[in-house]
């Protein structure tokens, strides 16, 4: 029977073979044609040159510039929401990094947050944690960058503050309701499908650059994993427990407080975590509308090519990354153990971990170690050594310098091996396929992707796709959008070669998912700005140094799909193969990945979204097209209108391929798998 089931694993459909067909006939009849016909009706647009549709946005922009402090709208509703958050980052800004109340400190110094970090890190986690958060908050004032983290954490603490002021209660209230759990998914969806750096532009046209916009921009990209999770984690609550206690006369009200919210704790403190991890992703980004902190500096060492600086920046966004991500995962793992604050890990009587009582001295300690710390604090309030950090320690030169020679002697000695690869890739994949896009005329390409989208999605995906190629073309940046879609696609395609081989190695191999997944949980928690770095010094500006960013930052989650849809083929069927005598990559090639395929949908999905997630970023280093186009609409207010047009192409691009590779996904979960 096993027997059976692997050798039916790997069998087609008819129509699926079919379907490969006629795909083939498209791309044979495309080629034709574009050899015919290339050159025509393609739709360039130069740099300057601007549509009708875009000067209607700059007429918008401009018209809501000069209605905006007469405008009822923006008098009671927006410039009111802006002078909220403003007022909630400035306080933050006053508390911790900037100059406030007439005095030329912030009102807590230095001192006074690595103590405070290092107590709270301990109080909710563990000593580990504490050293290390003190250490890196330390290393951050080493590094000369005080003030600069001090903003990022200001901006990610409001953004945080707000997310889960919003996330939480919605959360519960979806885990509550089928009805909102359905609203609730497809909006969801979008903001989650959307790529980070489109909310940018809009939100400037009604909150103006600067703190307000970049902390919205954040929560909106922040929030849906706190309503994910927090309703996940109410509808995870066994329904026997929740119907005990209503049994026992429980209200509503009862059971959401005493039964559902206490034991949806720890994976609430675990939405809390991915929630701050995507605030301090996006609040870097945010450094394109003028946000303060370590984004701002990585941005503008960006433009100018400096290396150091944006190393050194970068480094600091890793730490702080790092140090966040650890502390909110240890308080996840002591409120998974029941353990509260102050009370510790300590071995019971009977030398049992967490459940026993803890130490006699532990209680007294905490409370020494929360007056060393108020003292602390009243020192960085008072004192000038404690509150500014003392400048002139030079590391932060000298990591600049480290990373400007290495960047030197990788140019010149690894020049031969990345000057290779970077024209392997942009001669054999890169540049045909852009050519094969860019020179086709816009409508042979709109039918081979409406095509395309049929084949793999069926006529509901196609009709989608269709209208999204339709309003691509009346963005008049059809060109643009090619060139983008044809590094976006090499770069997936990329990214999946290397997700199959790594994640079918780790999918095999236990020793293997131990070895590489804490690399992926690391990469990760890396803000996308950090990837550019050590690329841009090794290849320099160009369209490849954006394709092996994107590459880097998608390749964890796909990698990890596909590990975990080869790992969830049966063993049995596994073994049955290879005991009929089939090789490893036998099984590997006819039964584990073919039973695997919507794990690979998937992962091309993900892929394809955390790629186009990268655009706009790449545009900082020469990938030019939408992601150029999106950022010179910041920096030069006469492209802003073409600027939200490209970043209206992005999302078109996002929710046209979403639709498709979700699609196939689920077609690849329905069909038959031969049993």
């Amino acid at each position: 029977m096993a027997v059976a089931v692997a050798e039916a694993a790997t069998r087609r459909a008819p129509a699926r073979g079919g379907r490969a067909l006629v795909a083939a006939a498209v791309l044979v009849a495309w080629a034709a044609l574009w050899l015919v016909l290339r050159g025509s009706h393609t739709l360039a647009l130069d740099t300057a040159e601007l549509t009708p549709l875009h000067r209607k946005f700059n007429e918008i922009n401009d018209a809501v510039g000069a209605g905006r402090n007469s405008n009822p709208v923006f008098l009671y509703v927006f410039n009111e929401i802006r002078l909220v958050i403003d007022n909630l980052v400035g306080f933050l800004q006053a508390l911790l990094s900037q100059p406030s109340f007439g005095r030329s400190v912030p009102v807590v110094g230095w001192l006074g947050v690595v103590a405070l970090v290092g107590y709270a890190s301990w109080l909710f986690g563990n000593v580990r944690v504490a050293v290390l958060a003190v250490a890196g908050f330390v290393l951050f004032g080493l590094q000369g960058l005080w003030r600069e983290s001090m903003d990022t954490l200001a901006l990610t603490v409001a953004a945080v503050l707000v997310s889960l002021l919003i996330g939480i209660p919605l959360g519960v209230w979806a885990g509550l309701s089928d009805r909102v759990h359905r609203l609730a998914t497809p909006v969801l969806d979008f903001m989650q499908t959307m790529p980070t750096f489109v909310y940018l532009a809009p939100l400037t046209l009604f909150f103006l650059i600067g703190p307000a916009s970049a902390t919205i921009a954040t929560l909106i990209f922040a929030t849906p994993p706190a309503v994910r999770i927090t309703a996940h984690a109410i509808r995870s609550v066994p329904a026997a427990t929740v119907e005990a206690a209503e049994s026992l006369g429980a209200t509503r009200r009862q059971t959401l407080t005493t039964v559902l919210l206490p034991m949806s704790k720890r994976t609430i403190v675990l939405g809390v975590n991915q929630t701050i991890m995507a605030a301090l992703s996006m609040v870097t980004v945010a450094a394109l509308i003028d946000a303060p902190g370590l984004g701002k500096t990585v941005v503008k060492a960006l433009e100018t090519l400096d290396v150091g600086v944006a190393f050194n920046a970068g480094l600091a966004i890793v730490v702080m990354a790092i140090l966040l991500d650890r502390v909110t995962t240890a308080a996840s793992e002591r409120s998974e153990m029941g353990v509260p604050p102050a009370e510790g890990r300590g071995r019971g009587e009977h030398g049992r971990q967490g459940g026993g009582r803890s130490a006699p001295w532990r209680r007294p300690l905490f409370l020494a170690a929360g007056v060393l710390t108020a003292v602390c604090v009243w020192l960085s309030h008072t004192y000038v050594w404690a509150a500014q950090f003392p400048g002139g320690t030079g590391v932060g030169g000298a990591i600049a310098r480290s990373a400007d020679s290495a960047t030197a002697w990788a140019q010149g000695s690894l020049a031969g091996v990345t000057n290779g690869l970077r024209e392997v890739v942009t001669t054999l994949l890169l540049n045909p396929f852009e050519a094969l896009l860019t020179g086709s005329p816009w409508w042979l390409v709109a039918a081979v992707v409406v095509a395309f989208g049929t084949l793999l999605g069926g006529p509901r995906a196609g009709a989608t796709v269709a209208v999204c190629v339709a309003l691509i073309v009346a963005t008049g940046l059809w060109r643009d959008s090619m060139t983008t879609l044809a590094s976006s696609m090499v770069a997936t395609v990329i990214v999946m070669a290397l997700g199959v081989v790594v994640g079918v190695w780790m999918g095999r191999s236990a020793l293997a998912d131990r070895l590489v997944r804490p690399v992926l949980d690391a990469g990760q928690t890396m803000p996308a700005f950090v990837y550019l770095v050590p690329f841009l010094a090794l290849f320099g500006a160009s369209r490849f140094t954006a394709i092996t960013a994107a590459i880097v930052y998608a390749a964890p989650v796909t990698i990890k799909i596909i590990a975990d849809g080869v790992r969830g083929v049966p063993q049995a069927t596994v073994e049955a193969a290879t005991s009929a005598g089939s090789s490893a990559w036998q099984v590997i090639t006819k039964v584990q990945l073919p039973m695997a395929r919507s794990a690979l949908a998937l992962a091309a999905n993900q892929g394809l979204v955390y790629v186009l997630s990268m655009v706009v970023v790449g545009g900082l280093v020469g990938a030019g097209a939408l992601g150029y186009d999106v950022v010179a609409g910041f920096s030069q207010g006469q492209l802003y209108g073409k600027g939200l047009a490209a970043g209206l192409a992005i999302v078109l691009l996002g929710v046209m391929f979403d639709r498709i590779t979700q699609a196939a996904a689920h077609r690849a979960a329905r069909a038959p798998s031969g049993r």
